[in-house]
């Protein structure tokens, strides 16, 4: 799956065999929007143009756009989790963060 980002927010990108297109959806938000593009720049100029008339709508509707997720998580966690966590992280060469994000991307697909 390939994603790309606009103005703070990021679209989902798959190619539909069927009709030989590129097709986006804004991921991280309720509302439904879409576009698509049969080459990689129509779909870029698509996505842009669905990303400001949603902000548009919104703003004359008065309306907020919702806004697509940050990427930053808090969590609080037993303080020996956090111990083990640590501990893990470091015996990988790796920071808290950098552990933590690999296993949730891990623990998402499966």
């Amino acid at each position: 799956m390939n994603t790309m980002k606009y103005r703070g927010y990021l679209a989902r990108i798959e190619f539909d065999d069927e009709d030989r297109i590129f097709v986006g959806h804004l991921a991280g938000i309720r509302d439904i929007v879409g576009f698509h593009g049969a080459t990689v720049d129509e779909l870029e100029n698509a996505f842009h143009e669905a990303v400001d008339n949603y902000i548009s709508i919104s703003e004359e509707t008065g309306r907020p756009a919702q806004k697509s997720y940050s990427g930053n998580l808090m969590l609080r966690v037993p303080v020996e989790v956090h111990a083990a966590v640590a501990m893990a992280a470091k015996v990988s060469g790796k920071s808290i963060n950098q552990w933590a994000s690999n296993i949730l991307k891990q623990a998402s697909h499966a």
